[in-house]
């Protein structure tokens, strides 16, 4: 059903500003209006309003709080009335007034002079931070907050003090300071630990339950905030009750554990005696029955959703509901009843309208650019083009770099869909620039804004790639290379915002580098995987870049994948994996083979995409050779994440740890103590075996010694998730994300050169699994790191490390000496499967 035109029209009359923030799943501390020791105050009338004016507020009587606290304004005494201002500024933003807000404020920094009371003081200067962050200023509202609490530890207020430091986190994790954040409402809860329980302990509990969420601790965020879920119940809290199920109910969802989230939601909007907080829970609730297609569930809950919009006063929350409602609405077309798009339309012309009147234009943004989706689902692509050009005039004018990166590729996209193709490029070259722009912020919007990477951020760098390189073999010369610089820089752009995503904070990264300042032999493939069709971007020293591309359904591209790693099992026969190495050599290589030779080019460095990187390059197979008998391979994320490399010193130490034995569910590796019985004859490492072989043991010698190879033959994971991605000890794990700080002491004297993992393995059914080999590289700091895509429980991989150490020792390349050892094994015919010798990987440098 299509949206009449003459309805666009009227909501573009209505329109002005407004913008869109998420459902706060993430709580502050209870603790703004609260008005001091009850000995400091004068008037016992005026206490007891404004603590009338909390538990108003409180329950979501927000129209009625504040008439309360203007009261005590008016009436009271200075010191009341500079407490109900800074209580008022909160009441008003929350309301949508954001002018009156700020009066507040101002008029309560007017009566601080004449009260000179450092509690009223420090309760003003929490409030300030309060509005600062909500006007998306964290870092001001860091600086605001931290001499709150510094006034609060000098008047002895304990309480004041860590209700701040709970709203201080916040701050922390919109500048994207996950860790810190982390840290610091740890040391709040040792610090409460021995305390008696109290409200205050549900707060940072469940505060830090949403910072462990983001970190992917999820387990213990589940353990933390059924404590925090305990307490309130403890003291029949219903409003801290309801949201620590709130809390319970994003983690189960972010575990995909759609059943256990929508039942903590259930009783998240049954507990709440809050209506914006019953609201959002069945938002939230209805988003997961509609993404799970339960239709008859969703169909029943959202007329009492729709009711309930009425009932809640104008506010930006209310805003942020209603778009929220919409886009779940949206997902309803294909159902047999789905939601009537004139009514998401009306819903999001009433959200733009109450935007306009609390003049919030990113709100009006986001709300502008839901309504050019709707109408872009009806097909009517001049509208839905016209709503979202306003929704980025409103984007650009509040500073919305999040809501611009996303109306900017809707944009393209439109133009796309009409035949604009030049004009898009432009539109989805701005979406990557506001992307970006938003390296921090990619892991630190809120929930409802938040870019879902898989979702919203890689689509946007492929389309716009996919415009980039479409008919680019056709264009003149000097413009081919402009289209195809750019793509390989949206391509190696794509690569770090992934691994940033993985690891929720920004890499490291380094100026980038022509392949022919690295290695005069070396050339660069870039394969793209898009929606029909293969590219390939191939960079050889002192030349243009090439292109070539194949036309590749997304059913034969997923077929010849899979028969590529199922023939890789060796219950196969060798013949087995011929045919579809044959045809990803065609894919990927043969196009560029008289390159290649023309440019006597000896090593092929992948930057793999997708799937591919679960694949291992040397078994690609020209219908002769495999790939690994012709060429030096190694991996990279992106050139930007290379740094310079420094020759290897043969006089460093090696340190060698690992598992032999079973251990923590993990079976036995029995070649693990011939692999390192070869090492020790070879090169003498300190050697770390079986109930040595510790994290602690492990970062003590770090730190006590100097290694240029660490060498660790013990069971390990790389998974897409970083927290499924670790490496066995004897008796822990150790996460990829704790790698860095295990090597930090080395690394801050010399960098490690190389990092061999040796019986890790890709996790099963993770179709980007490589990603977490690519983050154990990357967090090391070593300059190189040599691992496996499988575990090869089998002598070859002791006699092809000794081979591999040999040589380096003799003087070869990682590369060469890589190499070499698995030509060793592949001209043996116990060993001669791809099984044995393809999955060892160098990633980094390769000299």
């Amino acid at each position: 059903m299509r949206v009449p035109r003459w309805f666009l029209f009227i909501v573009l009359f209505l329109m002005s500003s407004i913008a869109i923030a998420p459902i706060q799943t993430a709580t502050f501390a209870r603790h703004p209006t609260s008005v001091g020791p009850p000995e400091t105050i004068a008037a016992p009338i005026d206490r007891d309003r404004l603590d009338l004016g909390r538990q108003l507020y409180e329950t979501g009587q927000i129209d009625a709080a504040i008439e309360v606290w203007e009261r005590v304004a008016r009436e009271g005494n200075s010191r009341d009335a500079a407490l109900a201002y800074s209580a008022l500024a909160i009441a008003y933003y929350d309301a949508g007034q954001v002018d009156a807000a700020e009066r507040s404020l101002a008029q309560g920094a007017d009566l601080l002079p004449q009260v000179g009371d450092s509690f009223v003081r420090a309760r003003w200067l929490q409030t300030r931070g309060t509005l600062e962050f909500h006007r998306g200023n964290p870092q001001a509202a860091l600086d605001t907050w931290d001499e709150a609490i510094a006034i609060y530890r000098e008047i002895g207020d304990r309480d004041g003090a860590i209700a701040v430091t709970i709203d201080r986190a916040q701050a922390l994790q919109a500048l994207g300071l996950y860790r810190q954040a982390q840290k610091s409402l740890e040391h709040l809860e040792r610090q409460l630990e021995n305390s008696a329980n109290s409200l205050l302990k549900a707060s940072t509990l469940r505060s830090l339950g949403a910072v462990l969420q983001v970190v992917g601790d999820r387990d213990r965020a589940e353990a933390v905030l059924t404590t925090s879920l305990h307490l309130a119940q403890q003291f029949d809290d219903p409003i801290a009750e309801a949201e620590s199920l709130f809390q319970l109910g994003n983690n189960a969802r972010l575990q995909q554990q759609t059943d256990a989230a929508i039942a903590f939601y259930d009783r998240a909007a049954t507990t709440s005696p809050i209506r914006l907080l019953q609201v959002q829970a069945r938002l939230n609730q209805l988003n997961l029955l509609v993404a799970s297609d339960r239709q008859e569930a969703a169909i029943a809950l959202i007329p009492s959703i729709i009711g309930a919009f009425d009932e809640l006063p104008r506010s930006r929350s209310l805003i942020y509901a209603r778009v929220n409602f919409a886009e779940t609405a949206m997902q309803t077309a294909t159902w047999e009843y789905p939601v009537d798009p004139r009514e998401i339309a009306a819903i999001l012309a009433r959200g733009i309208d109450e935007a306009r009147q609390i003049g919030d234009r990113r709100a009006e943004a986001y709300a502008l650019g839901h309504l050019g989706v709707l109408y872009e689902r009806q097909g009517q692509y001049s509208e839905a083009i016209a709503l979202t050009r306003q929704g980025l005039q409103w984007a650009s004018t509040s500073d919305a770099a999040d809501l611009a990166a996303s109306w900017h590729a809707q944009h393209g996209r439109l133009l796309a869909a009409t035949g604009q193709s030049e004009e898009a490029i432009v539109a989805y070259e701005q979406a990557v620039q506001a992307l970006e722009s938003l390296r921090q912020d990619l892991v630190a919007v809120h929930s409802d804004v938040r870019f879902s990477f898989r979702e919203r951020v890689e689509p946007i760098y492929r389309a716009y790639v996919s415009l980039l390189l479409e008919n680019v073999d056709r264009l003149p010369l000097a413009k081919q290379q402009v289209r195809l610089q750019k793509s390989r820089q949206a391509i190696e752009a794509l690569q770090l915002r992934e691994l940033e995503n993985f690891f929720r904070e920004a890499c490291k990264t380094y100026q980038l580098q022509p392949i022919e300042d690295i290695d005069p032999q070396a050339a660069l493939i870039y394969p793209i995987v898009l929606e029909n069709r293969i590219d390939v971007i191939v960079s050889l020293p002192g030349q243009p870049l090439a292109h070539y591309a194949t036309s590749v359904s997304f059913e034969e591209r997923k077929e010849v994948f899979g028969d590529t790693f199922a023939a890789l099992n060796p219950v196969f026969p060798i013949f087995r994996i011929i045919q579809p190495a044959r045809q990803l050599y065609d894919w990927l290589i043969r196009p560029a083979e008289p390159l290649l030779e023309q440019a006597n080019i000896q090593t092929l460095v992948f930057v793999l995409d997708g799937f591919l990187r679960n694949l291992p390059m040397s078994a690609l197979y020209d219908g002769e050779q495999f790939l690994i008998e012709k060429y030096r391979i190694a991996l990279t994320p992106g050139l930007q994440l290379l740094e310079l490399p420094s020759q290897l010193s043969q006089n460093r130490a090696m340190l060698t740890g690992g598992l032999a034995e079973a251990r923590q569910g993990f079976s036995a590796l029995p070649g693990v103590a011939v692999e390192i019985r070869a090492l020790d004859s070879l090169l003498s490492p300190k050697i770390l075996l079986n109930e040595e072989f510790t994290k602690a043991s492990l970062s003590q010698s770090l730190e006590s010694n100097l290694f240029s190879i660490v060498h660790l033959a013990t069971h390990g994971q790389f998974s897409s998730e970083a927290e499924q991605t670790f490496l066995l000890t004897w008796n822990d794990r150790i996460q990829v994300k704790d790698l860095d700080k295990i090597l930090q002491e080395q690394r801050d004297r010399a960098p490690i050169e190389l990092l061999v993992l040796s019986a890790c393995q890709t996790a099963f059914g993770d179709d980007r699994a490589a990603l977490g080999l690519a983050g154990v590289a990357v967090r090391s700091g070593a300059r190189s790191t040599l691992a496996t895509l499988w575990s090869v429980q089998d002598r070859s991989t002791a006699e092809l490390m000794a081979q591999f150490y040999r040589l380096l020792k003799e003087g070869f390349t990682k590369g060469e000496a890589l190499r070499q050892a698995q030509l060793f094994l592949l001209k043996q015919e116990q060993y001669r499967h791809p099984y044995y010798w393809s999955p060892f990987v160098l990633v980094g440098h390769w000299q």
